[in-house]
């Protein structure tokens, strides 16, 4: 598919305060008049979203690494077909909470499936599409768990409450991820306070997004 926008996609592990950076930064971007949309993995749309129900669903603790990596490569096909590609084509910026780097992560390093197995799954789901620009918030386990466990108003879901050796395996797996594709993705030091990644974000987004212009 011919593709004429700009996508943007924004990872981190666990606690990394990115969905709130995330909200913040899209805001300011639409109020200076860029034209983008805002959305999120796995979810964004009526499927997506209760796919992503099953995946965080606290019970389900059964569920195996590779059910759990079927089910987000499903999700994102339909939130791919119905959301990201015609937004696309239309010529917007897209600034996605989380797409395919964090099933690399997630399930192919720190699950052990193997992050070239969990990539062949989502390239069956996306083909081609990857994102233009990732920006990558790191942040210790520890730090990020104990913002979690601070946030009242964070509901706890199946990822969240796994142990700190998973999330360090995480954070192993973006770092892997990183060094597979340097070129799109931007490493920031997400142990800073809010507003400063927030700046730092917008910064490093005006920049990108200006250079792409001229």
């Amino acid at each position: 598919m011919n593709t004429t926008g700009f996508f943007i996609t924004i990872e981190g592990p666990e606690g990394a305060g990115k969905t709130t950076v995330m909200q913040d930064v899209f805001e300011q971007l639409q109020s200076e008049g860029y034209d983008l949309i805002s959305t999120r993995e796995p979810g964004g749309i009526r499927i997506s979203e209760r796919i992503r129900e099953i995946i965080l669903d606290n019970e389900f603790t059964e569920m195996d690494g590779r059910t759990e990596a079927l089910l987000y490569a499903a999700a994102r096909r339909q939130h791919l077909v119905e959301k990201i590609e015609p937004a696309m084509a239309q010529g917007k910026i897209v600034l996605c909470d989380r797409f395919v780097d964090a099933s690399l992560a997630y399930q192919g390093y720190a699950r052990g499936l193997g992050i070239d197995e969990v990539l062949s799954i989502n390239e069956f789901a996306i083909g081609k599409l990857m994102p233009n620009l990732t920006l990558y918030f790191d942040v210790d386990p520890e730090i990020g768990l104990k913002r979690i466990a601070q946030n009242d108003n964070r509901e706890l879901n199946r990822l969240d409450v796994e142990s700190l050796s998973f999330h360090q395996a995480v954070r192993e797996g973006y770092q892997e991820v990183v060094e597979r594709y340097p070129n799109r993705i931007h490493v920031i030091d997400a142990s800073q306070s809010q507003e400063e990644v927030t700046k730092y974000v917008l910064n490093v987004l005006k920049k990108t997004l200006e250079s792409r212009m001229n």
